[in-house]
């Protein structure tokens, strides 16, 4: 008999090693959530942080980002000075226990956003062109002064008025900066005179040495028929000032356009940083670019005009009037191409290049939000460690996951449920509908946004940030907050463990976005909004999107690093199967040329609509125009179905306004399960190929599905419960295989297919036997934890919210309660029952028999039970979280502060919901709070 038993496990092994089991990716730090942790004031203590730290860790957070900023008030004497010695203590006894707890740790290279503070100079602060434009007949000497006066200007960011009188010259040297929250300064008087150029039909003078120190002309125009026009340029100082600053970090954002601005920036740290122990910090982080959310624009550079000729071959101040809009329509587009490139490469190169270079002298990552700038957003992102994102739209996360798949990186990072919903009114299952949409996006590493380090013993509801979901221990909500941290982790080991499988490149017209003029002489990129809104861009991506085809965007800059390979092109390693040009109307011509290239070599183009029609740019146009036409002559069309196709060499170029038909051609596949309203994002792995699949519908799914694989083995993960099984597989009428798939609403699904044959149980579909039975009886609600009191206890037959029942302490309560009934074994064969909470509000934990059965967040509450899990006679324990809402509006009604924070001081995101400027919840009506039910038990085959 020992024998035999011998004999089977070592079969069972020698199985295991062949085929292999299946099983979840390893979980590591990077895999789990991260979170941006608000230090308010810097005002943290060891005892606190490392209580934070031991919670964070508890609710099974990743790491966390140490973001110092504005204060609380009457904590003002626990302010820590940032960079300073007592504050790089507080920095190495969180180094030191993150690492004990396993927690990494990133740090922004700053105090809130964006880069700035009290060291940066005037002369590295950002800057501003002003112009003025003068009149003068020929032969006349100018009688107006040649003079710009700036008007005071101050905005500040507490809705606090603020008189440039009171506040001192330089900024720095005031001390109240906390209470100030200075947004934007500009302090009165006059600026200094940078350029004067003169231009009469094809002349041009330059005359600023002639302008003496009161600001006269000492010139008298030459003769002339049409008079002389004068263009003055007078550089200012922007004034955008650090936003949400804490102390020790207020001062003027920098000048992001100046190498020595950048490099004198980072000199505070050298200093903070020499003879500390930061081996264990993970890497540096930096906030989306956000100097022109102020009056003015930030476009200038000391040195500018230099710059501006050595990288376009051509003096700028010849083109005052096309920069600033006058004249010929032509030459206008031109001009201002040739300026935003000039600043796109500045940003790239003096500024990014910097940063990276800084960091990788200290050993370090750098994490960059690069939208918003004023420049090609996915070479910004290409150029940092860790490209990170924000918002809702799975085009605006497409620049930062693009950027990183043409680039080759592995993670993808976005700032994530920022302003979900109005203050304290979202659940765990909001934030899953959110996070879903980042994987889709192909996001793999989240970072709440976040959570404020509050002290243990602060008064409910303690130190909390502005615009965001409240991930604080504080939150009712806190203690089921593992079960969606463990959601995030499953997806994240399969995303992290994978790279992306995409088939088109589509090219990224933003030089014809360059080239439009407008209002301001700076463009500011963040995803689809604004810039390319009602574009065939727009069209094109959306259009991809909508119908399952899988794109990364690219640049130029990336385009020149593109490698063929037969039809491929090859990119960071992958292969893509084809470039898509978004009927763009202009085109550099090394670009072109570098396409030509490529389908030469057998790479297949296609064309949207029609051609580029023209370089952009006044810089070597010439030439640039000469090249172009010459390689556009090379392409000679011919129809082919409803499209024109031109052989060149070993590859092709397709034009044709039927995007579908052009993808056809070249063997792109439209993957079949849009059609079935599910969401999807494909990679690859070391086992085969990995599909996330969320169904965004308000419909259960339940159906097969093609996903165009022919693996021998389908798993199914599910990253709620962490249960996996084998799929069930089919071919259908052409031999293709499907799967079967079962998904409510807003629930996900992995698939993963694998080279070789796995071992393992099969997945356990849901298959009801019989109707579901409501489980009715009388319910004890006993109420837990909370306040601002605990309500008594109740008994009841019927379900729904405890702020319906009679008397205000119900109504004012936010915190959990639990839900007890007692219920006989259910009869029939079934061996397993489906437990379905119906409405919850918020997030509810099962226990049967005192034996814990699940956490649910929704927003389906729902889980299977074992018939062996029950008893002749069973209790059923529901314990439930609500929102904090409730207990919030009751602080609002009775005029108890909690709003307590310098600077913005807890804003609305609603109008209707603000007085005298703050968030005011004294007018909500109590919020539905427990649970709602029905409670039902369904039998299951």
């Amino acid at each position: 008999m020992l024998k035999k038993i011998i004999l089977i496990f070592a079969v069972q092994f020698f199985v295991a090693m062949a085929y292999g089991q299946l099983q979840w990716p390893t979980v590591t730090a990077t895999t789990k959530p991260w979170t941006r942790w608000w230090w308010q004031g810097s005002a943290v203590n060891t005892k606190d942080l490392t209580w934070n730290l031991e919670e964070y860790k508890k609710a099974g957070l990743g790491g966390t980002e140490i973001t110092p900023i504005y204060g609380v008030y009457d904590h003002e004497n626990e302010f820590v000075n940032f960079l300073s010695p007592a504050w790089m203590q507080l920095l190495q006894h969180t180094l030191k226990e993150s690492k004990r707890l396993g927690l990494g740790v990133d740090m922004a290279n700053g105090t809130g956003w964006p880069f700035g503070g009290p060291w940066v100079a005037d002369t590295d602060a950002s800057k501003t062109i002003m112009h003025k434009r003068y009149t003068l007949e020929g032969g006349a000497q100018l009688k107006e002064l040649i003079q710009y006066y700036q008007d005071a200007w101050v905005r500040t960011a507490n809705n606090k008025p603020a008189s440039i009188d009171t506040i001192l010259k330089p900024v720095s040297r005031n001390h109240n900066l906390q209470s100030l929250a200075l947004d934007q300064i500009q302090y009165p008087g006059p600026l200094p005179l940078k350029c004067l150029m003169g231009y009469n039909d094809n002349q041009t003078l330059d005359l600023t040495n002639l302008v003496d120190s009161s600001g006269r002309l000492l010139w008298i125009a030459p003769p002339s028929t049409v008079p002389w026009t004068l263009y003055a340029l007078f550089e200012g100082l922007h004034g955008k000032m650090v936003e949400r600053a804490a102390p020790g970090g207020e001062g003027y954002a920098i000048d992001h356009f100046s190498a020595t601005a950048a490099k004198k920036y980072f000199t505070p740290f050298d200093r903070a940083f020499k003879g500390q122990d930061l081996s264990y910090l993970r890497g540096f982080f930096n906030d989306s670019y956000e100097v022109d959310d102020a009056r003015g624009q930030a476009n200038w550079t000391p040195g500018l005009l230099e710059k501006f000729k050595s990288f376009k071959g051509y003096d700028l101040r010849e083109q005052l009037p096309a920069l600033f809009g006058q004249g010929d329509s032509e030459l206008i587009s031109r001009v201002i191409y040739d300026y935003r490139t000039v600043i796109d490469q500045l940003i790239l190169e003096d500024f990014t290049n910097q940063w990276k270079a800084w960091a990788v002298g200290k050993g370090k990552i750098i994490r960059n939000q690069s939208h918003g700038s004023p420049a090609n957003t996915l070479d910004l992102y290409s150029v940092v460690d860790i490209p990170e994102t924000e918002g809702t739209d799975i085009l605006r996360f497409k620049f930062a996951t693009s950027a990183a798949n043409v680039s080759g990186k592995k993670l993808v990072s976005a700032e994530s449920a920022t302003w979900l919903d109005e203050h304290f009114l979202s659940s765990w299952g909001d934030v899953k509908k959110a996070i879903d949409l980042y994987f889709l996006g192909g996001v793999n590493h989240i970072f709440y946004h976040g959570t404020a380090y509050s002290p243990k013993n602060a008064t409910w509801p303690g130190w909390l940030f502005y615009a965001a979901v409240q991930f604080q221990p504080v939150n009712p909500q806190w203690k089921d907050f593992h079960a969606l941290n463990q959601y995030i982790t499953r997806v994240q080991s399969f995303l992290q463990n994978s790279r992306h499988d995409n088939d088109i490149l589509l090219y990224y017209p933003i030089g014809d976005r360059y080239s439009i003029p407008g209002n301001t002489l700076l463009q500011h990129f963040d995803g689809m909004e604004r810039n390319f809104e009602n574009t065939e861009f727009e069209h094109v991506a959306k259009t991809l999107l909508q119908n399952g085809y899988s794109f990364d965007f690219f640049s130029e800059r990336q385009l020149k690093k593109f490698v063929p390979s037969g039809q491929r092109i090859l990119s960071s390693g992958h292969a893509y199967r084809t470039i898509l040009l978004p009927a763009n109307k202009l085109i550099t011509a090394q670009a072109f040329q570098k396409l030509m290239q490529l389908a030469k070599a057998g790479a297949q183009i296609l064309i949207y609509k029609s051609i580029p029609t023209d370089v952009p740019g006044l810089s070597n146009l010439a030439d640039n125009r000469k090249l172009f036409n010459q390689l556009k002559d090379q392409l000679q069309f011919a129809p082919i179905g409803r499209m024109l196709k031109s052989t060149i060499g070993k590859g092709a170029f397709y034009i044709s306004d039927d995007l579908h038909e052009m993808l056809k051609a070249v063997k792109v596949i439209k993957e079949s399960y849009v059609e079935k309203d599910l969401s999807v994002l494909r990679r690859k792995n070391t086992q085969g190929t990995m599909y996330f699949i969320n169904n965004r519908s308000e419909h259960a799914f339940d159906d097969w599905i093609n996903m165009g694989l022919q693996s021998p083995t389908l798993g199914l993960f599910d990253p709620m419960t962490g249960k996996y099984g084998l799929a069930k597989t089919r071919k259908n009428n052409q031999g293709a295989i499907e799967v079967k798939i079962q998904l409510q609403s807003y629930e996900s699904i992995i698939i993963q297919s694998y080279a070789s044959k796995k071992t393992g149980a099969a997945w356990s579909y849901i298959d009801t036997s019989a109707a579901p039975q409501e489980i009715k009886s009388d319910w004890t609600i006993t109420f837990l934890d909370g306040g601002p009191e605990l309500p008594a206890e109740v008994i009841t037959s019927t379900l729904g919210s405890w702020t319906n029942w009679s008397g205000n302490a119900t109504k004012d309560f936010s915190g959990t309660a639990k839900y007890t009934i007692h219920l006989a074994k259910p009869d029939g064969p079934a061996t397993t029952y489906l437990l379905n909470l119906g409405k919850v509000h918020e997030t509810a934990e099962v226990f049967l028999n005192g034996q814990k059965a699940s956490t649910l967040i929704g927003p389906i509450f729902q889980c299977i039970i074992p018939t062996s899990a029950f008893q002749k006679t069973n209790k059923l324990e529901i314990i439930v979280a609500n929102l904090m809402a409730n207990r919030i509006a009751y602080l609002d009604r009775n005029k108890m502060n909690w709003k307590k924070f310098y600077n913005i001081n807890m804003p609305a995101r609603r109008r209707e919901n603000s007085k005298n400027g703050l968030f005011d919840a004294s007018s909500w009506e109590p919020k539905p709070s427990g649970l709602i039910g029905p409670v039902t038990l369904t039998p299951l085959k």
